[in-house]
């Protein structure tokens, strides 16, 4: 019998939890324990930081894509979230702002011949 320590322990769940677990993690291509892992780091950064949820996730799937050194999620509903999210903080507005006084100098200056 070996004495190695297993890198995993078992926990008792709710198995209403397991179940939304479960359809959760389906689109996502997870495991349940997979899905209930991911719900865990987005409490516990969002704990530990102060961030919003939004930002949690985004910095999860940030963090994924290094990991699997691909591209970010570039689907319809993450571009939509990233933009929804940049509307209700204000970044968008701010950057809106930046890009048209950028083109405003640019127009400004004299063109060469």
């Amino acid at each position: 019998m070996s004495n190695a320590v297993s890198p995993f322990s078992s926990v008792k769940l709710p198995a209403a939890l397991v179940q939304q677990a479960r359809e959760a993690a389906q689109p996502q291509r997870r495991s349940v324990a997979g899905q209930i892992e991911y719900w865990a780091t987005l409490g516990r950064i969002a704990d530990e930081t102060g961030l919003t949820v939004q930002e949690a996730r985004e910095a999860i799937a940030r963090y994924d894509a290094r990991q699997r050194g691909g591209p970010l999620d570039e689907s319809l509903d993450a571009i939509e979230s990233r933009f929804v999210d940049a509307e209700t903080t204000g970044r968008l507005v701010q950057a809106v702002r930046s890009t048209v006084s950028a083109n405003r100098q640019k127009a400004s200056l004299p063109r060469a011949a």
